[in-house]
């Protein structure tokens, strides 16, 4: 699921939009972060689609081989046990993944080879033919060949890779957050009873992080030239266009944190940006943003503009 420094990185990626555009509109561009939270959701539901196509294709392939021209045994009795999957059977009961199939209209026609190579993979591996000829499974066994599917078919295919990169615009950053909602569904999907089976959250409290990350963008562009002021007070000697953006974005929302995120520990907030900047940055920028956060902190304690509430966040 997304967690902070995730939707650090949504509140990063608007404000870098924002700032390139020729937009003023705060509101649009709130909007548009909202919706990059929501396209993580809606890129879930499209993988679990897949996953399900995949299973399903089990019975295209039986079609086509009783159909050819000179059928073996084997073709003529292949072995569909896949379609009958507990976990496959359970999500087509879940009115959560129902209800987004429909929001999301999402169909794979578009993409028809994709599904079909995705399951010429899958029968070809040992993992494939060993769970067919297993009995007695179980819920908790039916999620392993699903995994399988996941992780080893759909996450190794390279044209798997570029449907989704096509499609969605964040998905080289978005991926992992993938796998963790992907990997949360199989954890939930413990039961017999599909009504007890949920589909993941995409953050933990989206209230609480829906207002978190809606007030970090305001308050970013807010103080915009507030946060710039105290930037080039400490950078001096430095020239403007040799200091990256995303370090000067990264900075101000780190000032926002400071100021305006009474329940945020300092250091907490230093410790996310400085992580985020090793991906999203250049190689320096992690010792610079550091060294200048501390003399602006330093400034902004001495002000006393900086307060924290809360245990152990009072003497930060």
């Amino acid at each position: 699921m997304l967690n902070r420094r995730h939707l650090r990185v949504k509140v990063l990626q608007s404000l870098y939009a924002y700032h390139q555009s020729n937009s003023g509109d705060i509101k649009q561009h709130e909007k548009n972060l909202l919706i990059t939270i929501d396209k993580v959701y809606e890129m879930y539901i499209w993988m679990l689609s897949l996953i399900s196509e995949v299973t399903s294709y089990a019975e295209n392939d039986a079609e086509e081989r009783a159909t050819k021209h000179l059928p073996t045994a084997d073709d003529l009795n292949a072995n569909l046990k896949i379609l009958s999957n507990r976990f496959i059977l359970s999500l087509h009961q879940n009115k959560e993944y129902l209800a987004g199939l429909k929001k999301y209209k999402v169909a794979w026609d578009f993409e028809p080879e994709l599904v079909k190579s995705l399951f010429i993979l899958l029968k070809k591996s040992e993992d494939y033919q060993e769970y067919l000829k297993k009995t007695g499974d179980t819920i908790q066994t039916d999620k392993d060949i699903i995994k399988f599917i996941f992780k080893k078919v759909i996450l190794k295919s390279p044209l798997a890779e570029q449907v989704f990169e096509d499609k969605f615009l964040y998905w080289p950053v978005d991926k992992d957050v993938l796998q963790a909602l992907i990997a949360k569904t199989f954890k939930n999907f413990s039961f017999d009873n599909p009504q007890e089976n949920k589909l993941a959250e995409v953050t933990g409290n989206w209230d609480e992080d829906r207002e978190f990350i809606v007030n970090l963008f305001e308050e970013s562009i807010r103080h915009n030239d507030e946060y710039q002021a105290l930037i080039t007070g400490k950078t001096q000697n430095w020239e403007p266009d040799r200091i990256a953006m995303m370090d000067t974005l990264l900075m101000k929302m780190a000032i926002a944190e400071f100021a305006n995120f009474s329940s945020i520990p300092v250091k907490v907030t230093i410790n996310e940006y400085l992580e985020i900047s090793k991906e999203f940055s250049t190689p320096k920028s992690n010792s610079f943003i550091n060294g200048i956060l501390d003399k602006i902190l330093a400034d902004l304690k001495a002000q006393n503009k900086v307060k924290k509430i809360g245990r152990g966040l009072i003497e930060e």
